[in-house]
């Protein structure tokens, strides 16, 4: 398949080690509303930092260990895929989510969000990870894969 035709970029990012010696408050399961908006509101601000070439608002909305662990000049290496295709998602914000999985607590405390938007013309799949974190859920993972 030629490279236009399928993107697809793994940055699987997870802070076990350091939500292990970090226990925040525990938060509860947010309703499927705001489990829409923490979806949406990430990628859409990973989708701005990729079109800028610029990861400093995505580092800043993102958890405390993770933003400990990855600084914005590593962030972008990571996505670095994603500013090279000049990636484009933020459709995602006028699309409904469809999700592959239940959301679900796991047993270390991070809310886990799997599904995709049936955007066009590439398909938008993701698997979040959010802790605990200044008081509310905050990025602790992501997977994204565009085709």
């Amino acid at each position: 398949m030629p490279y236009w035709a399928r993107f697809s970029w793994v940055a699987a990012v997870t802070v076990l080690a350091a939500l292990a010696s970090t226990r925040a408050r525990a938060l509860d399961m947010p309703s499927p509303f705001v489990q829409e908006v923490l979806v949406k509101s990430i990628l859409v601000t990973l989708n701005d930092a990729v079109a800028a070439d610029n990861f400093t608002v995505f580092h800043a909305r993102i958890s405390k260990p993770f933003r400990e662990q990855f600084p914005p000049e590593k962030l972008r290496a990571i996505f670095k895929d994603l500013i090279e295709k000049h990636a484009v998602f933020d459709a995602v914000v006028a699309s409904p989510i469809v999700s592959d999985e239940d959301a679900k607590i796991d047993e270390q405390g991070v809310l886990r969000l799997k599904g995709h938007f049936d955007t066009a013309p590439k398909k938008v799949k993701y698997q979040l990870g959010f802790i605990p974190s200044d008081g509310q859920w905050r990025l602790s993972g992501v997977t994204i894969d565009i085709e």
